[in-house]
């Protein structure tokens, strides 16, 4: 297939403006207060199930941080980091802290301790559930329980395929509703895919002349698999 299928897997870059809030406003509101400095609380916990925006909202805010020139950086629990930071960061964000092993929660918990202590950096963590559910080592719990901790809701199925739609009518082309409902059964159902996979059934009906149905989104996905 044409290189376009590719970019179905290439969502575009987490930002605050293009996390849709459905019942998460309060939180996105805390996070771009956070960024404006205005934020009282540096600390935030967010938690929620597979897809909801933990992820991009970890991301979007280490975006925000570095479009204004500041220091921020993203781990990944899964992937055991060290957290080896300097006294002049500004925004951490963890990801899956229910992933660390035991080595990795010391470095967390000794991390969390030097940002409470510096008084400056910004510290945003996810995991699948809230603090107290999780199965980590009691002190680092608590720590992760001490700032705002917030659910994540996930969008429900009509308000993805309303932001489709407004996406697509954005972009100037109609998007019939069994496009919708096909999408959310049969492809990644976080948004950033949906509309990824959107912007290829775009570029894939120009290129090859056809409208927008069933049958070339069915071809599309096949190809990209």
């Amino acid at each position: 297939m044409q290189q376009l299928l590719l970019d179905i897997k290439l969502p575009a870059c987490p930002m605050l403006d293009n996390f849709l809030p459905g019942r998460n406003a309060e939180l996105v509101q805390i996070l771009i207060g956070l960024v404006s400095d205005q934020g009282r609380e540096r600390f935030v916990y967010m938690w929620g199930d597979l897809g909801c925006g933990k992820s991009h909202l970890l991301h979007a805010m280490v975006n925000a941080y570095s479009q204004k020139g500041l220091k921020s950086t993203y781990f990944s629990g899964q992937t055991q980091p060290e957290f080896l930071l300097d006294n002049t960061i500004d925004c951490v964000a963890i990801d899956d802290v229910d992933q660390l092993d035991a080595a990795a929660q010391i470095r967390l918990f000794n991390l969390y301790n030097q940002l409470r202590d510096e008084r400056h950096a910004v510290f945003l963590a996810s995991g699948p559930v809230a603090p107290a559910q999780l199965s980590m080592r009691q002190d680092l719990v608590t720590r992760l329980g001490w700032g705002l901790v917030y659910q994540v809701h996930e969008l429900t199925e009509e308000e993805k395929m309303q932001a489709l739609k407004r996406y697509a009518e954005e972009n100037g082309f109609n998007l019939p509703q069994e496009i919708c409902h096909y999408l959310l059964r049969h492809s990644q159902r976080d948004l950033l895919s949906l509309i990824s996979t959107l912007d290829a059934l775009d570029r894939y009906s120009l290129a090859h002349k056809r409208r927008i149905t069933i049958p070339l989104l069915k071809e599309l996905l096949q190809g990209a698999s």
